[in-house]
C-alpha cells in the first residue's frame, strides 16, 4: 500500500465526518456513547471489521467513548486501507 500525500488525505477526510489526521501520519476520532456496555460494543464491532479487512487499528475506550486511531505500519503513515477502515468505524457507530 502506498502512503498518501497530504492532498490526497485532505480528499479523504471530505468525505468523512469527525476525522481529523494528526502529524500527517495518523486518522483519529473519538466517539461518544451513553454507557461503557455501549462503547465495548462499539470496539468490538471494529475489531471484528479491522479482522475482515486484516487491518487494525489502536483502540481506546472507557466509559461513555472509544477513540479509533489507524495508520499503515508498513507505509509508515496513511493509506487507502486506513480510510476504509475509518469508514467502516463510522458505520458501526451509526449501526
Amino acid at each position: 500500500m502506498e502512503r498518501l500525500d497530504q492532498e490526497a488525505i485532505d480528499a479523504g477526510l471530505a468525505d468523512l465526518s469527525g476525522w481529523h489526521c494528526v502529524d500527517a501520519h495518523h486518522l483519529v476520532k473519538r466517539f461518544e456513547f451513553s454507557n461503557f456496555v455501549e462503547a465495548q460494543a462499539f470496539v468490538n464491532a471494529v475489531g471484528d471489521a479491522a479482522e475482515a479487512q486484516d487491518h487494525h487499528p489502536e483502540l481506546r475506550f472507557g466509559w461513555g467513548y472509544a477513540e479509533v486511531e489507524v495508520y499503515t505500519h508498513s507505509a509508515g503513515g496513511i493509506t487507502a486501507k486506513d480510510f476504509r477502515l475509518a469508514a467502516s468505524a463510522d458505520a458501526a457507530y451509526d449501526a
